[in-house]
């Protein structure tokens, strides 16, 4: 698997990154549940020994924490670790304490500020993660966000070492002016959503009632991948063929969905023609690029 360096980090990473909400919470469109612990802790050693080298997880992502901690606690220095807190300046050092001790770790390679929806990252809170930097808990610090806006203020900023951003071959939103804006400052990119919580996959039927706007644009994307089938494949090969993202999170509780993650990456790029048809697809409602607008599921 190709490697990339972070942004101007010291971090090597992999290009296809294990995401870990599934295992810690019931997630995505028609989730089948958690994983017993036992099978986490199989899919995480499937990553390593695979060759994706960042696992990216979150105080929020309910018991994934602890399991990783649990399951990997003798393979630490085999991978990048990316965890999220909250951005509440007084909360931050309890909740990166927390994490440490879940994870089983004296440091996280990279913190990040759990941002919501078009929030920019907090300047207090930020003041608080560098002081957790600078006592060695987090070798770099960053922001998950929202939206290009809030991106664009945090790489303007030039406080952070790394964000976390949603893009896919429907939100394409980032390749205006963010990702060439975080490269010229050198911060590390991470892809999240790039199946837009299952939207870009078979699941799409099952969206909820007011997305019809959203099916429309994924239909006529299923009818330039070939299939509703090829979706998944033709979404991760969008989002790979460009650097930045340095990583994109693969978030899924099986090996079998991992291990067509690594698949499609092997495959390279899309080609440039199946790129151009895809940019034309409309996206009628923006809205509903964010899965945290979506009606109830």
């Amino acid at each position: 698997m190709k490697r990339h360096l972070l942004g101007r980090t010291n971090l090597e990473v992999s290009e296809l990154a294990l995401g870990t909400v599934e295992l810690g919470l019931d997630y995505g469109i028609g989730s089948a549940g958690r994983p017993s612990e036992a099978d986490a802790a199989k899919l995480l050693h499937f990553a390593l020994d695979n060759g994706v080298t960042l696992i990216d997880t979150a105080r929020a992502y309910g018991t994934a924490e602890r399991i990783i901690g649990g399951a990997l606690q003798g393979r630490r220095q085999e991978y990048v670790l990316v965890s999220k807190v909250l951005p509440r300046a007084a909360d931050v050092p309890g909740s990166v304490e927390e994490s440490l001790r879940e994870l089983r770790t004296d440091h996280i390679d990279v913190i990040l500020l759990h941002c919501g929806n078009d929030e920019a990252p907090d300047a207090a809170a930020t003041d608080a993660l560098e002081r957790c930097r600078d006592e060695g808990k987090a070798g770099f610090i960053g922001a998950s966000v929202y939206g290009p806006a809030a991106a664009m203020l945090a790489i303007e900023s030039g406080r952070y070492d790394c964000l976390e951003i949603a893009y896919s071959v429907l939100d394409r939103r980032p390749e205006v002016a963010v990702l060439d804006a975080a490269r010229q400052a050198g911060v590390g990119v991470l892809a999240r959503s790039v199946l837009l919580k299952g939207a870009l996959s078979p699941r799409y039927q099952a969206l909820p009632c007011g997305l019809d706007s959203l099916k429309r644009s994924v239909e006529q994307l299923a009818f330039i991948a070939g299939s509703a089938g090829q979706l998944p494949e033709f979404a991760y090969r969008y989002v790979l063929g460009r650097t930045p993202p340095h990583s994109a999170l693969i978030g899924t509780a099986s090996i079998a969905e991992l291990q067509a993650g690594i698949d499609y990456a092997a495959r390279g790029p899309l080609p440039d023609d199946v790129l151009e048809a895809a940019r034309a697809v409309p996206v009628e409602d923006e809205r509903f690029l964010n899965p945290g607008l979506w009606p109830a599921l």
